[in-house]
């Protein structure tokens, strides 16, 4: 067989260097993969003349033509001679510019690569330097004079008309143009100072006026009304130059994909695993499942405190102080998802009931994980049982009132109430309220769940780590090298998450304990999810999220089951509770608690008015 094999091999080649022609079409295929790729090379360099105002004009889906005119600053005709060469630039000059890149372009490639695959014409005029426009073509090299107003037109014909065979993977026309014009709304979405029309066959396809002034204006006209109302405005800083904002989805948005995360740092999109990660980690205790958040999201750092240079297609970049950023980004989401929607108060200032004397705690009538026998320093492994606390009538403001019937004291007196007053339970599972807006309906086990969830993520902050339960047989498992070792140099993380893990062998691990609450769980699956975590991430993040996930699991099982008869005081002890904890619209797996039925759409349910 070996000597089949080196019959069969080719003879090797000799070293030799690449002629100019397959060097320009091998580095253009690194720039321009595809029309779109054509579409956003041209607006980042119409965004770092100054234009104001882009017309984009594409024919066949962008392989036919794509002409992007701007009413920017222009290039002058000695610049002109040089635009299409490779790796010319104006934008950087030395090592230290690249170190703090602040235009789109910077590596003096792109016009280049569409040269080497299509026909490229410029239409350019800069009066500051010229009297006249003047144009420049690959096919000829010669610059000639042209009537042109201030700004730059770059026409590229007949993409890869002479590199066939990369022309056949290119998708349909409708595919491809879609591609065009998705890179024209993340540029729209860069930029709410610049407007942009889009044509396509002579059709006016999109036009977004300049916003300036109102860049949420901008941000409805590109992602719809319906983004803006289902997702929360974020906007913070910080003394490195840092600046935050834009805005974060609500968890009940989220999406089985990422297609609808926006990332802008320093107004480039990007991907970062660091900032991603840190959102994931912020939205963590209001997600279900693998469901993705959604948000669009402004980050301004200064310059040298970031490297563009890192990905052939500026799509991602690497910060200097990844750490600091992500605690500092993942705090600024968190504060602002726990913020309370729909009128409830934030817990700090939850008003406290008529003729009751203010709060001086966050401590309300419905049992506190104590109370539900909710040991910390105990395995969790019976069922929840609840036993109803003594009822104090001026605790709630009403006189006590049997199951069924209405409270005594008229709805008026609950107005600082936001959740209302009790009225009943559907089928043991829902919650009824009135309050001055219409009905609330709550699911009450994912209200509870909350609840106890908050209040054991409060108590475990006095502990040190999580009680272990050793396991009758240990379980190994084949674990790869980097497991090992990463299971070897986190024993101390490992072993506050209730975790003991041993090397057998340098690939092969054995788990001897796990946390005590989850002693039921898959030993194994739990030791491989929070190793691949901390191999990807730091220790105290994935301890924080490891820790979370679990009082997450307990809370679910604490809180109230379906078909728990619940007294009216007992009702209205879970709506008061509810308004005052953090995160109170969600369970833990991002289900929604409560929701609100105007007296508006209660009318509209049986044609009242009409």
């Amino acid at each position: 067989m070996g000597s089949v094999s080196a019959a069969l091999a080719p003879s090797p080649r000799p070293i030799a260097p690449l002629p100019d022609t397959l060097i320009s079409q091998i580095a253009a295929g690194e720039v321009i993969e595809r029309p779109a790729s054509v579409v956003r090379e041209l607006l980042d360099n119409a965004r770092d003349a100054g234009a104001d105002r882009i017309v984009l004009r594409m024919t066949g889906g962008g392989v036919g033509l794509i002409a992007a005119e701007d009413n920017g600053h222009g290039m002058a005709r000695r610049d002109l001679a040089l635009a299409l060469q490779r790796h010319a630039t104006s934008k950087i000059g030395s090592l230290a510019d690249l170190e703090s890149v602040r235009t789109m372009g910077f590596r003096g490639e792109a016009l280049a690569a569409m040269a080497s695959v299509a026909r490229v014409v410029i239409d350019t005029h800069c009066p500051g330097a010229d009297d006249h426009g003047w144009q420049l073509s690959n096919e000829t090299g010669e610059l000639a004079p042209v009537a042109r107003s201030v700004g730059t037109t770059v026409a590229v014909h007949d993409l890869f008309a002479n590199t066939p065979a990369r022309r056949k993977f290119l998708k349909s026309e409708g595919t491809e143009l879609a591609h065009c014009v998705e890179a024209v709304r993340r540029q729209a979405l860069a930029n709410p100072s610049v407007a942009y029309d889009v044509w396509h066959n002579g059709k006016l396809l999109h036009h977004w006026r300049a916003q300036p002034e109102q860049p949420e204006a901008r941000w409805q006209d590109v992602l719809g009304r319906a983004f803006m109302e289902q997702s929360l405005p974020v906007h913070d800083g910080n003394g490195q130059g840092w600046q935050l904002r834009g805005r974060l989805g609500l968890p009940d948005a989220a999406r089985a994909r990422t297609d609808a995360q926006w990332l802008f740092v320093n107004g480039r999109l990007v991907r970062d695993k660091t900032i991603g990660h840190a959102l994931r980690a912020a939205y963590a205790d209001v997600l279900h499942g693998q469901r993705q958040p959604t948000y669009l999201l402004y980050l301004d750092v200064p310059p040298e405190s970031v490297d563009v240079n890192v990905h052939p297609a500026k799509a991602e970049v690497r910060f200097r102080d990844s750490r600091g950023l992500h605690h500092w980004i993942q705090h600024l989401a968190q504060t602002a998802l726990a913020a309370p929607r729909g009128g409830l108060p934030t817990p700090a200032a939850s008003p406290a009931p008529p003729g009751s004397a203010a709060p001086t705690t966050r401590a309300a009538p419905w049992p506190s994980a104590a109370q539900a026998g909710l040991g910390l320093n105990h395995p969790f492994a019976h069922p929840f049982t609840y036993a109803a606390p003594p009822f104090n009538p001026t605790a709630t403001g009403q006189a006590p009132a049997a199951v069924g019937e209405p409270a005594a004291s008229p709805l008026d007196t609950n107005d600082e109430w936001p959740l209302g007053r009790a009225l009943a339970q559907l089928h043991g599972v829902y919650l009824l309220a009135e309050n001055r807006h219409g009905l609330i309906l709550v699911d009450m086990h994912a209200a509870h769940e909350r609840i106890v969830y908050e209040q054991l993520k409060a108590a475990h902050h006095l502990r040190t780590g999580q009680p272990a339960q050793q396991l009758l047989v240990p379980q190994p498992f084949v674990a790869s090298g980097v497991q090992v070792a990463t299971a070897q140099s986190h024993q101390a993380t490992l072993q506050q998450l209730g975790l003991e893990l041993d090397a057998w062998s340098h690939e092969q691990l054995v788990v001897r304990s796990v946390p005590a609450p989850l002693v039921q769980a898959d030993a194994v699956a739990l030791a491989r999810s929070v190793l691949d975590e901390l191999v990807q991430h730091d220790s105290a993040t994935v301890l924080q999220r490891a820790t979370d996930d679990l009082l997450a699991t307990m809370a679910c099982h604490a809180a109230v089951r379906a078909n728990r008869l619940l007294t009216l005081q007992e009702m209205n002890a879970l709506l008061r509770q509810m308004e005052q904890t953090e995160r109170a619209d969600q369970c833990n797996h991002g289900r929604p608690t409560w929701r609100q039925l105007s007296m508006a759409e209660l009318d509209k349910l049986f044609l009242r008015g009409r």
